[in-house]
C-alpha cells in the first residue's frame, strides 16, 4: 500500500516522530523499561487466558470454550489492538524477536478473523450477527479505532502495513451516518486520513461530530442521553458529562476535525469544556469521574477523595486530549496538566512491578475496609480496558516531550531523553521529578538562529535558565533563548521544588478543612504502613506549626524523595499527641506494599 503521512495543517506546534525522540535514562526510562520487559509480556499472558485472542480464532460460530474463560464482552476486541499498538512502538525504540514474534502470530489472528467484505469484529461475527445493530451498547466502531490507532502507530514506527491493509477494509465497510456508543472513532478516523492521505476518512469523522448530540442512540432511559454525550450538539455542550471515557475521547476527535478543517468554532466549543472540567471537576492529582455508577463525572466540585472513580482510562484521555490542544493552541497550560495527570493520575493505575493493576484511583482508602474494595491492586480485570492502555501511553510516552514549529523546538515534559531531528541534536539529562535541574547540550545545530522553549511548570514558584547568554529568572509558562547555536552549547534550567502545601477550593465539601502535600510535580499521600506506631492514619491531622521535610526513600525506590509531613494525634475526647510526623510517599507509588489506609487530603 502506498502511503502518505499528512501532518495537521493548523496547529501550532507539531510532533515529533517517533523515532525522533528516545528516551535514555532516569525515571521514565526505568518506567518504559518496566513497561516493555513486564506489563507487555504479562499483558500478552492475560490476553491469552481471558480469552481474546481466541475470539479471534472464532470466525465460523460460537464456540462454548470462550464462554468458560469470560470473553463475551462486546468490546474485548480493542484490548488486543491496543497491545499491538504499545508493540508497534516498542519495537521502534529496539527490536525485540521474542515481542516481535509475538506480534506477528496476533497480526496474523487479526488477517485471518476478517471477513471478505472487510467487516471485522469477533463479538458479532462468533454469533453470527448483523454489523451496527447496537450501536449504543456494541462497541463495533469503538474496537474499529483501536484497531486503526495500532495501524497507525505499525506505519509511523515500523513502516509496517499489515494492520494498514486490514484497518482501511475495515473502515471502509463502515456505512455513513453512523455513530458509536463510545467515541473513539471519530479521532482514529483523522488519524488514518493523515497516514493514507484519504480525505474521506477526515469527513466521515466530522459528519459524526455533526450527528451526536440529537438523542440518536437507543437506550438513554438507563443513565440518561448524556451518559454518551447524546444530549447536547458537541458544538453547543456547555460542559462535560456522562461517561468520562466517552467524553474525553469524543473531544479529542472533536479537536482533530477542527484542526484538519480550520473550524475554530468547534475547537473553541472544546476549549469551553475543558475550562468548566479542569476548574470544577477535576481531582487534584488530575483524575476524572467522581461516579461510579456510570463511570462519569458529577456535579461542580463533586469531588469525593474515598469514593473517586477516577477511573485509569479517563485519565489517558485527558491526556491524550491535552496532547491535542497543546498542538492546536500553543498553550503551555495544556502541558502543565499533561504533566500532572501522567505523573499522577497515570502512573497510579499501574504497579511498581508493573504487573499488578488500578481500575479506579481514589485518593483516600479508610483503615478498616471491607477485603476486595480500594487498595488492592489485580493481575487483570474482566473489563479490561485499562491495563493495555497504560501499555500503549507508556509506549509512546516519548512522543510527549516535545514539540517543534517553524521558530523552534518546545521542550514540554522533562526526562532524560535525545533529540535528532534534521540538523539538531540535542541530549537533555536531568534527575526529575526528584530534581529540579535540566540540562540540555547542543550536539548539532544548524548555522541559523532558532529559539529554544523550556515550560516552567505552574508549580515552581522560582526558577532559572542559564546559557551561553548568562542567566535570568523565569515565572511559570514558557522561557526563551534565541540564538545561533553552536556544538557544546548549554543550556540548564533550574526549578526550585520545595515541598508544599496545598489547600483545597472551598466548594469542595469533601474536602474542606483538610490540605495535601506536593512536591514538584507529584502528589503525595500517606500510608498506613508510614504512620507512627499504634496510630492510624484517621487519627492524623496536620501541624501547622512544623515544617515539611524532603526525605529519601530508599526503602520504595532507590531515588525516590519522600516528604516528612508534621502531624498531631487527634481523636475526641483525648489531648492531642504533638511532636509525631508521618512520612509521605508519592501517590504513584501507594498501594505497592501492605494493603492498608490511605489518603491524599489530611485533615487540619
Amino acid at each position: 500500500m502506498s502511503v502518505v503521512v499528512v501532518q495537521p495543517s493548523r496547529t501550532r506546534f507539531h510532533p515529533f516522530d517517533a523515532r525522533q525522540v528516545s528516551l535514555v535514562t532516569g525515571f521514565w526510562a526505568d518506567r518504559i523499561r518496566t513497561n516493555r520487559e513486564r506489563t507487555i509480556p504479562h499483558g500478552l499472558d492475560q490476553l491469552r487466558s481471558a480469552g481474546n485472542l481466541e475470539n479471534l480464532r472464532i470466525t465460523d460460530g460460537y464456540r462454548a470454550a470462550a464462554d468458560s474463560v469470560g470473553a463475551v464482552l462486546p468490546f474485548l476486541d480493542s484490548d488486543v489492538y491496543k497491545w499491538l499498538e504499545a508493540i508497534g512502538w516498542e519495537l521502534a525504540r529496539a527490536p525485540d524477536p521474542g515481542l516481535a514474534a509475538a506480534a506477528d502470530d496476533v497480526i496474523a489472528l487479526v488477517a485471518a478473523a476478517q471477513r471478505p467484505d472487510g467487516y471485522l469484529n469477533t463479538y458479532v461475527q462468533a454469533r453470527g450477527g448483523e454489523p451496527y445493530r447496537d450501536m449504543s451498547w456494541g462497541h463495533e466502531l469503538y474496537c474499529l479505532a483501536h484497531l486503526i490507532q495500532a495501524a497507525v502507530a505499525w506505519h509511523r514506527a515500523l513502516d509496517d502495513d499489515r494492520l494498514l491493509t486490514i484497518a482501511v477494509r475495515a473502515a471502509d465497510h463502515v456505512p455513513a451516518a453512523l455513530i458509536d456508543g463510545h467515541p473513539g472513532i471519530e479521532m482514529a478516523l483523522v488519524e488514518l486520513g493523515r497516514v493514507t492521505g484519504e480525505r474521506r476518512y477526515v469527513t466521515m469523522a466530522a459528519e459524526m461530530i455533526e450527528l451526536r448530540g440529537h438523542g440518536t442512540l437507543a437506550g438513554a432511559e438507563r443513565f440518561g442521553a448524556t451518559y454518551w454525550q447524546d444530549h447536547d450538539p458537541v458544538r453547543d455542550a456547555a460542559s462535560v458529562a456522562g461517561h468520562a471515557v466517552r467524553q474525553l475521547y469524543l473531544d479529542c476527535g472533536a479537536v482533530d476535525v477542527a484542526v484538519e478543517l480550520g473550524d475554530d468554532r468547534l475547537l473553541a466549543a472544546v476549549r469551553r469544556r475543558w475550562d468548566d472540567m479542569m476548574r470544577t471537576r477535576t481531582y487534584l492529582t488530575g483524575g476524572m469521574g467522581s461516579r461510579h455508577r456510570d463511570e462519569a463525572f458529577g456535579d461542580p466540585y463533586e469531588l469525593p477523595p474515598d469514593r473517586a472513580y477516577a477511573e485509569t482510562c479517563a485519565a489517558i484521555a485527558s491526556v491524550m486530549l491535552a496532547w491535542r490542544l497543546l498542538l492546536a493552541t500553543g498553550d503551555v497550560g495544556y502541558a502543565d496538566t499533561i504533566e500532572r495527570t501522567m505523573f499522577n493520575g497515570v502512573l497510579p493505575g499501574i504497579s511498581l512491578s508493573g504487573t499488578r493493576f488500578f481500575y479506579t484511583n481514589p485518593l483516600q482508602r479508610r483503615t478498616h475496609r471491607v477485603p476486595g474494595g480500594a487498595g488492592e491492586r489485580r493481575p487483570w480485570y474482566a473489563c479490561a480496558c485499562c491495563p493495555p492502555n497504560l501499555m500503549r501511553m507508556l509506549s509512546s510516552w516519548q512522543q510527549y516531550l516535545a514539540t517543534h514549529d517553524d521558530s523552534g523546538i518546545q521542550l514540554h515534559q522533562y526526562a532524560s531523553a535525545d533529540i535528532v531531528s534534521g540538523p539538531v541534536h540535542l541530549q537533555i539529562r536531568t534527575g526529575y521529578p526528584w530534581d529540579g535541574r535540566v540540562t540540555v547540550r547542543f550536539l548539532q545545530s544548524p548555522p541559523e538562529p532558532w529559539t529554544l522553549s523550556m515550560r516552567v511548570p505552574r508549580w515552581c514558584r522560582s526558577a532559572t535558565l542559564t546559557g551561553p547568554d548568562g542567566t535570568l529568572a523565569a515565572g511559570a509558562g514558557i522561557v526563551k533563548r534565541h540564538r545561533r547555536w553552536q556544538a557544546g552549547d548549554v543550556v540548564e534550567l533550574n526549578l526550585e521544588m520545595p515541598a508544599r502545601i496545598t489547600e483545597p477550593d472551598p466548594r469542595i465539601d469533601a474536602v474542606r478543612g483538610c490540605v495535601a502535600v506536593e512536591r514538584g510535580p507529584l502528589v503525595y499521600c500517606v500510608e498506613a504502613a508510614d504512620a507512627p506506631e499504634h496510630t492510624e492514619i484517621e487519627e492524623l491531622g496536620w501541624d501547622p506549626g512544623r515544617e515539611l521535610a524532603s526525605v529519601p526513600r530508599p526503602d520504595i525506590d532507590e531515588s525516590m524523595v519522600g516528604v516528612t509531613v508534621p502531624v498531631f494525634r487527634r481523636w475526641p475526647g483525648e489531648t492531642p499527641a504533638e511532636g509525631l510526623a508521618v512520612g509521605a510517599i508519592p501517590y504513584f507509588a501507594w498501594a505497592n506494599r501492605a494493603v492498608g489506609g490511605m489518603r491524599v487530603w489530611i485533615p487540619r
